[in-house]
């Protein structure tokens, strides 16, 4: 195949967040620095207070999870796909991945219906949606639904692939679980200050071979260069000490592209517990000098809270929309993402238009 035909693009994102409602307005208040972190309307703490979380306000606050993720999903799909649906000329079949939380108190078993919902959007866009594939593996699960896209487009088995990720921790049982576990942020009489602020959200990119894109007129100014998938071993909530050694050989597994071996930037989903940032450090130091600077990262969970699951995709979506304003640090940007079930993945993006002389 010739190698034009292999290179994957990124078409088109979507995203929804407690932040925005579109990806252009999410990017934008992460760029700003911009929090929406409230009280929750009704649950409180075993200390009384109510919880804080980062709740899309324009979701009703006792929509159950089934509907508030279909609600995130799509919309965020569709954005994502729209410059596509406007396109002449007929439409390809559309393979998608999504990924989601694992299975955990309040979630519900059987969420066809995020499925559903992006292909009754789609259809209603003149779009043909083909199999629609679930991850449930956690915050590593949207990112690992980018991988399996860029495999898929990769190979020459799709010229088009929707993938994203959808998460909530807003339902009351999740959250109380959450606190039992200690991973709920709080202050006050609890004082947890190392857990995190429970979040929502849903994303997706279209990927496409560059010769597709440009057939259907899209431009696109970010190509996905590398995505890859690690395990860890020494997970969270266990007593084994975690050194990094998963995500270590992620990053390694990313560097292992001609001219892209430094990354000029990271997006992560580092949330302010300690076995994160442990881990972050442990790994930084095993990988060398792969990253230009090891302190030039965002952590967008400092905004938009913890979205698990979809995490991923909103971190190509920031990198995306950091290349097309002219922001990003440089012109390659990774991302990793971290699952409690041990899986690290992520992917590095580059800046299309900048050629790679380093």
């Amino acid at each position: 195949m010739p190698q034009f035909e292999m290179r994957v693009v990124v078409t088109g994102t979507g995203a929804r967040t407690s932040v925005g409602r579109t990806a252009l307005a999410t990017a934008a208040a992460i760029r700003a620095g911009i929090a929406m972190f409230n009280e929750h309307p009704f649950m409180r703490d075993t200390a009384g207070n109510r919880m804080v979380v980062a709740l899309a306000p324009y979701l009703e606050a006792h929509s159950l999870l089934p509907d508030r993720l279909a609600e995130l999903a799509g919309p965020a799909a569709m954005e994502a796909t729209s410059l596509l649906a406007r396109s002449e000329g007929q439409k390809p079949l559309i393979p998608v991945f999504v990924g989601l939380p694992r299975v955990r108190p309040g979630r519900a078993k059987d969420l066809g219906v995020i499925a559903k919902r992006v292909r009754d959007d789609a259809s209603g866009a003149g779009l043909r949606i083909g199999k629609v594939t679930m991850i449930e593996t956690g915050h590593s699960a949207g990112a690992m639904a980018i991988q399996a896209a860029w495999d898929l487009v990769r190979s020459g088995a799709a010229e088009f692939v929707l993938a994203g990720g959808v998460d909530s921790y807003l339902e009351p049982e999740t959250l109380e679980w959450l606190e039992a576990n200690d991973q709920l942020h709080s202050a006050g009489p609890t004082n947890n200050s190392y857990g995190f602020i429970p979040g929502e959200a849903g994303s997706f990119a279209l990927l496409a071979t560059a010769r597709a894109a440009e057939r259907q007129k899209l431009s696109s100014s970010t190509e996905l260069v590398i995505a890859a998938t690690t395990q860890e071993t020494k997970l969270i909530k266990t007593d084994a000490v975690c050194l990094g050694e998963g995500l270590a050989a992620l990053f390694r597994a990313l560097s292992g592209v001609p001219a892209m071996l430094r990354a000029d930037h990271l997006y992560c989903d580092m949330n302010g517990e300690p076995y994160r940032a442990d881990e972050f450090g442990f790994a930084t130091i095993r990988s060398g000098g792969i990253f230009r600077d090891p302190s030039s990262f965002t952590t967008p969970a400092d905004c938009w809270g913890d979205v698990g699951a979809a995490s991923g995709p909103l971190f190509l979506m920031l990198a995306d929309a950091a290349i097309k304003k002219g922001y990003a640090p440089g012109p390659i940007l990774a991302a990793f993402t971290s699952s409690e079930s041990g899986e690290r993945c992520g992917f590095v993006a580059r800046d299309r238009n900048v050629q790679e002389t380093r």
